[in-house]
């Protein structure tokens, strides 16, 4: 029978991390793609920390009875996480991602942001640009929340990346509160300064759009804006990212969510080489 971590714990069990690779290795930390239901779990446990005990989220009542946060797409998406083999003595899952490719959602349930964008742009652009790949559910344990963690973490998305053979990646990353005027500055200077093109500018499904440029361009600071987006946006800029039409209000999950979408081929050399140690996107292991 496999095993599954206790209620809301990170731990996993050394024995079983063992007897699967990891992708790259720091120290005490490394990063690796999920190969059984306790690493996903410990995952899970991760996601319910920082969703709902730091982000106030509203658990629903599956979420609050397992201790972690579950949904359908957990069962077909793959788990990148970064581990941490010294912890209290035991390896804890201190980061992760969830990484859904398009093969694998046209044969279940589609893509998770379906719930929230129009990506018929996204899927149309892909029939010539390569698959897509959604990035989704990602988080950091706060004492791990430095360079170290990040680089790990887009170490592991530049060798799947490679290993698949992605065009676009693309999902949505969130604003904290529910009040997308509290965010006007950011949500405007996203929408004038990286809006991404026709061909890959999914929109906010009609229902739920929430209008990004709600204030003019020379009525805010661009560079205060900027320094004001949260950390893992900021990111996703420096490695090309542009944004969508349309911000969605995620009650559940208490953010304001905006559209990001990666142009693999666009992404700097700079970065491939520093996150795949110096060996060029199309190289083979």
């Amino acid at each position: 029978m496999a095993r599954v971590s206790a209620f809301g714990s990170t731990a996993v069990a050394a024995d079983l991390l063992a007897a699967s690779p990891h992708i790259h290795r720091h120290g005490r930390l490394d990063v690796r793609i999920a190969t059984s239901e306790e690493e996903i779990a410990a995952a899970q446990a991760l996601r319910h920390r920082i969703f709902y005990g730091e982000m106030g989220a509203r658990p629903t009542p599956e979420v609050a009875a397992a201790g972690r946060d579950i949904d359908p797409y957990d069962s077909i998406c793959d788990h990148l996480l970064v581990i941490d083999h010294g912890e209290d003595g035991r390896p804890h899952v201190v980061g992760t991602y969830r990484l859904l490719r398009q093969v694998v959602a046209t044969m279940h349930r589609g893509f998770y942001s379906a719930g929230e964008y129009d990506l018929s742009p996204l899927l149309r652009s892909s029939e010539e640009g390569g698959q897509l790949l959604e990035l989704g559910r990602s988080c950091v344990a706060p004492e791990w929340r430095n360079n170290t963690t990040i680089a790990l973490l887009w170490r592991g998305i530049a060798s799947y990346l490679r290993m698949h053979g992605i065009g676009y990646m693309f999902g949505c990353a969130s604003l904290h509160g529910t009040d997308p005027e509290v965010h006007a500055a950011e949500l405007s200077y996203l929408f004038h300064h990286h809006l991404a093109p026709e061909p890959l500018r999914a929109r906010a499904l009609a229902a739920h759009y929430v209008p990004m440029d709600r204030l003019p361009r020379g009525s805010y600071d661009p560079r205060m804006a900027a320094r004001a987006l949260p950390p893992l946006i900021k990111g996703y800029l420096r490695v090309g990212a542009m944004v969508g039409d349309g911000a969605f209000v995620d009650r559940q999950f208490n953010t304001v969510d905006v559209f990001v979408v990666m142009p693999v081929e666009q992404i700097t050399r700079r970065y491939l080489d520093r996150f795949l140690g110096g060996r060029g996107a199309n190289d083979s292991d």
